[in-house]
């Protein structure tokens, strides 16, 4: 065999293990690579999925509990338990399930209701009092401004008017400087009379005269004053009467007086209660006999409350009856 022929066999051997070997490689498979993009979870971090956080709830709204009623309610609220009711839809007081939520606003009206029936307004119609009539146009020789007359409104104006003959009987205006408006003198503004339903402070009076026989705390939410059977309870202020009746346990026959959008005053263990609900009272008049129901002897249990919240009476009442 010659040189050039061993040299064409080795080139040849070559080639086909070059072929071999690419053949080799293509036959295995090699997975793709997963990248975790999900974020990394901190040692003893939970896994759970997540969940949405409830709304912190408004201080517009109250969830019943248990021993609540509505005349409790709307006294620690410091409303009208019947407006209470009224703004829930309740129809039996009595009948308040545990967890409803109830609301301690009335909700705003809205625009429509406010503008009118439908919300929507209507402009009044207006019956004109006269006809404006303009001149013709301008002559090729004379360029005059548009002037306007008028005349009374009758038939007879309109008919010259679509005749071309209202010009001539119309008569200008003598002056066409505009008419000056009366001039309205302002008045000083005087001392707004004390609304009832506002926020004002109340001059307050000892609805009773006696002794002290408990002070004010936070549990008590008023203070006590003894007296005798039947001895008159009156009213520390002018107010509204919103409650008249045995509806709060502890309290015996209660009477509740709303003074302003503020304040309230609570009259409790009478014997009687001589004013009813809904009834205007008048500072010093006379509202029931003091007497000892649901209390162990006989006093009257007097609170006054600040937007609901109890405060001292004795921070509010004259010094000088206190004893």
């Amino acid at each position: 065999m010659s040189i050039a022929s061993m040299h064409w066999h080795r080139r040849l051997f070559f080639s086909v293990v070059w072929v071999l070997s690419l053949a080799g490689c293509a036959s295995v498979r090699h997975g793709a690579p997963v990248v975790d993009r999900a974020p990394p979870v901190a040692s003893g971090a939970k896994t759970e999925p997540a969940r949405l956080h409830a709304a912190p709830r408004s201080d517009d709204i109250y969830v019943v509990k248990r021993g609540d009623t509505l005349y409790s309610i709307a006294l620690e609220h410091g409303m009208d338990y019947r407006e209470l009711a009224q703004i829930n839809g309740i129809a039996d007081p009595s009948a308040l399930p545990v967890g409803r939520e109830l609301k301690l606003k009335r909700p705003p009206e809205p625009p429509a209701a406010r503008a009118g029936t439908g919300g929507t307004v209507t402009a009044p119609l207006i019956v004109p009092s006269a006809i404006e009539v303009k001149p013709l146009g301008n002559s090729a020789t004379l360029k005059t401004e548009p002037k306007g007359y008028k005349v009374p409104y009758s038939e007879r104006a309109i008919a010259q008017v679509k005749d071309g003959t209202a010009l001539a009987l119309a008569k200008p205006e003598t002056s066409l400087s505009p008419k000056a408006e009366p001039k309205v003198e302002a008045k000083p503004e005087g001392k707004a009379p004390p609304d009832a339903e506002g926020d004002s402070e109340v001059d307050w009076a000892w609805p009773v005269s006696g002794k002290v026989i408990s002070r004010f705390t936070e549990a008590s939410k008023g203070i006590d004053i003894s007296g005798r059977m039947g001895q008159p309870v009156y009213a520390s202020a002018p107010g509204k009467v919103v409650y008249a009746g045995s509806g709060l346990r502890g309290y015996g026959k209660l009477v509740i007086i709303k003074h302003n959008n503020a304040y309230l005053s609570a009259y409790a263990h009478n014997r009687e209660i001589l004013v009813k609900e809904g009834q205007t009272v008048a500072k010093g008049q006379q509202i029931a006999e003091m007497g000892n129901t649901d209390a162990d002897q006989v006093k009257l249990h007097f609170e006054i409350r600040r937007y609901g919240k109890p405060v001292d009476p004795l921070k509010y009442l004259p010094a000088d009856r206190a004893s």
